[in-house]
């Protein structure tokens, strides 16, 4: 790929276009489809309409996934891109539109919830996950400390919009006056906050 400060915008704009192409194909070259949000992935696995869950054999571990139909080779299996919580991840098998076909759905929760897995097996194609474009959250999901701080954050943005002090600068302009008040008799005027 180009390098990025030295080709233009038509370049940059032609490479990225290259590599999604070149991961979407190799992505559909995979016996499983797959998804991720921040805190999961979720897999589906295309399987004959005459299996039952009985017929499959589903191993989910802290770091590896095997997915086999029982007595074959497995459709899927190995060493997962980062560690799951075990007990918060399943497998179901569900009926499609299509009479011909049911769909194995894989839900896996992952351990470390603050990033983005390349790949669902360590041997498979990676994806860029710089170009993920992450779903909006919500200011409930997150911990009391960082939505206090994405808050203040957002309350500064909005003061600075509208020709208004940020947050710490009414906070100095307060203290100032409080001192203005506490001690009338100092000359005040050529006090500057910064």
């Amino acid at each position: 790929m180009a390098d990025d400060t030295s080709s233009t915008p038509a370049e940059r704009e032609k490479a990225d276009a290259e590599a999604r192409a070149k991961e979407q194909e190799e992505q559909s070259k995979l016996p499983y489809k797959w998804t991720q949000t921040i805190k999961d992935v979720d897999i589906t696995v295309p399987i004959p309409s005459n299996l039952k869950g009985r017929d499959l054999a589903v191993q989910i571990q802290k770091t590896k996934l095997s997915v086999a139909i029982k007595g074959k080779e497995p459709i899927m299996e190995g060493t997962l891109a980062h560690a799951i919580h075990v007990d918060e991840s399943s497998w179901t098998l569900e009926t499609t539109a299509d009479t011909a076909v049911k769909e194995l759905a894989i839900h896996l929760d992952k351990v470390n919830q603050m990033e983005w897995w390349p790949h669902v097996l360590t041997h498979h194609p990676k994806i860029d996950t710089t170009k993920i474009q992450p779903e909006n959250s919500k200011l409930s999901d997150l911990d009391g400390e960082t939505r206090a701080m994405v808050e203040k954050m957002m309350f500064d943005q909005r003061q600075k919009e509208a020709g208004k002090p940020t947050s710490d600068e009414q906070k100095k302009m307060d203290l100032l006056k409080r001192f203005q008040a506490e001690h009338p008799e100092m000359d005040f005027s050529n006090a500057k906050l910064g």
